[in-house]
């Protein structure tokens, strides 16, 4: 692989946007940290359990930047963390390549997760971007998100030990579906099991993971839905 200095010619290209805010990571391995969050618009799934909504149509883009005032405003934060998140942050291909090279050039960040939805190939992103502060989080949607049939089985064997592979689970129907994803297509990932807490409360989930003996995957707690209201944005 080869790493690719962010050209400064790319920095006029456009996106989509719907926020940027600092706040603490709510989930995965970094979930406390203080990070910087940029949330891209658009997205090509339509997950039941969305809690997103306001991130694609028929909402509009709050507003749309270049990729240069993206990092200027990034800049403003403190954070050494950040998310960048959607929406899907992958779905603009080539301008999303464009903008996570230009956010590895900030030399106070120093980790870089993107949470993609399992319906974009993330090849050529990572063929094209071997920095270590680039993680990627995949989000394996089960079947009561209703768009099992989306997702792209090749990403699980592309992952690698830093990235988190995490499934969100709303029935035992769904739990069995990702205890059959993790069988038959064995990643490096770290496995995240996250409840839907109106239909999987969080101790059934631990009590289905502690029966089937899943020492290697981790309860994946949404922390930002503890502190703030479930439904705040900006947080």
């Amino acid at each position: 692989m080869r790493q690719v200095s962010a050209n400064p010619d790319w920095y006029n290209i456009k996106l989509p946007m719907v926020e940027i805010f600092e706040t603490v990571e709510g989930e995965g391995t970094r979930a406390g940290f203080p990070t910087i969050f940029v949330r891209l618009f658009g997205c090509n799934l339509r997950c039941t359990w969305c809690d997103t909504k306001y991130s694609y149509p028929p909402e509009e883009a709050d507003r749309v930047m270049t990729i240069s005032q993206i990092v200027q405003e990034v800049r403003k934060y403190r954070s050494t963390h950040l998310c960048l998140t959607g929406g899907e942050p992958l779905l603009y291909g080539e301008k999303s390549a464009a903008l996570i090279e230009a956010l590895i050039d900030i030399d106070s960040l120093t980790d870089i997760h993107i949470e993609t939805n399992g319906a974009i190939d993330i090849s050529m992103f990572m063929d094209r971007i071997s920095s270590p502060k680039v993680r990627y989080i995949v989000d394996y949607k089960l079947p009561d998100s209703g768009e099992t049939d989306k997702m792209v089985l090749g990403n699980l064997m592309k992952l690698r030990e830093q990235d988190e592979l995490k499934f969100v689970i709303g029935s035992e129907q769904d739990f069995a579906e990702a205890v059959r994803v993790l069988e038959q297509y064995p990643t490096m990932a770290l496995p995240l099991f996250s409840p839907v807490w109106e239909t999987m409360p969080p101790h059934k989930l631990v009590q289905l993971m502690l029966e089937h003996g899943l020492s290697r995957v981790k309860l994946n707690m949404q922390l930002h839905k503890i502190i703030w209201d479930p439904a705040a944005r900006g947080v």
